[in-house]
């Protein structure tokens, strides 16, 4: 039986923090630390979301919204993260922010495959990466794949719901867009299946959770570089500021005006 360590890799894990600073300086492990963190929860996430479709697929309702309540809970964590890397400062961050050259959070496929899995479809963001590379693949298949969106279509049908056939056969390399006839069908699932429309509000609680992590990732990027373009070339605050406010199921929202 492998000991905690060897079970867990412990000696292998805590060799992979290398800061580049001279000294190095104080704050780059933090940093390091926090989105290494951040990457492990982003391979979480999708381990959790491929498995939630699956549910959905097999008409597990009950076991789909407890895999959506471990989501949500994991969410919570990121965006808690923050906080910890708001007590570094603009110039401790400064101190060692241009060993990170064209290095950028922008660049993280897990990242982007999460949006994908999510139905945040963008063709071009999967030519930022090397062609036949083994993360382009994966950006290709999850971009070419149905997202939770259309897992969540197709539970509603396998119970008995009218979803509009024109949602169900979607473009799925699109991103989700607003539909009128789906609206309508919603609203009869909260007026008329209690457990549907109890999923239907898990699915909001994710879609919120994802726009609360974009705001504290905006603001934090503002607190701490202001306006000056990200690392990796990236437009820093500018970009991020375009994703808010921008819901990845837009009908579950627009029902609110209309019960």
């Amino acid at each position: 039986m492998p000991s905690y360590g060897e079970y867990l890799r412990v000696d292998e894990l805590l060799r992979l923090q290398s800061p580049l600073s001279e000294g190095p300086e104080h704050d780059e492990m933090l940093f390091i630390v926090i989105h290494q963190v951040y990457e492990l929860w982003f391979k979480q996430i999708l381990h959790e979301l491929h498995h939630l479709e699956a549910l959905l697929d097999r008409n597990d309702g009950a076991h789909a919204r407890g895999t959506l309540k471990r989501i949500l809970t994991i969410l919570k964590v990121l965006v808690a993260q923050i906080d910890i890397l708001e007590t570094m400062t603009p110039l401790e961050f400064l101190s060692f922010r241009d060993r990170l050259e064209f290095g950028s959070g922008f660049q993280s496929h897990q990242f982007r495959e999460l949006e994908f899995a999510l139905g945040w479809k963008d063709a071009k963001a999967v030519e930022r990466y090397p062609a036949g590379s083994e993360v382009r693949k994966r950006l290709e298949q999850q971009l070419g794949s149905g997202s939770l969106w259309d897992a969540f279509l197709r539970h509603l049908a396998a119970n008995g719901v009218r979803v509009p056939r024109a949602d169900l056969e979607r473009d799925v390399t699109r991103r989700v867009e607003s539909s009128p006839a789906l609206r309508e069908t919603l609203i009869q699932v909260y007026r008329g299946q209690p457990a549907l429309a109890e999923l239907c509000e898990r699915m909001v609680d994710l879609d919120e959770g994802m726009m609360e992590w974009r705001y504290r990732h905006v603001k934090m990027v503002q607190r701490t570089i202001g306006t000056r373009r990200g690392t990796g070339g990236s437009a820093g605050a500018e970009y991020l500021l375009t994703t808010l406010n921008q819901p990845l199921f837009p009908d579950l929202w627009a029902i609110r005006t209309e019960f």
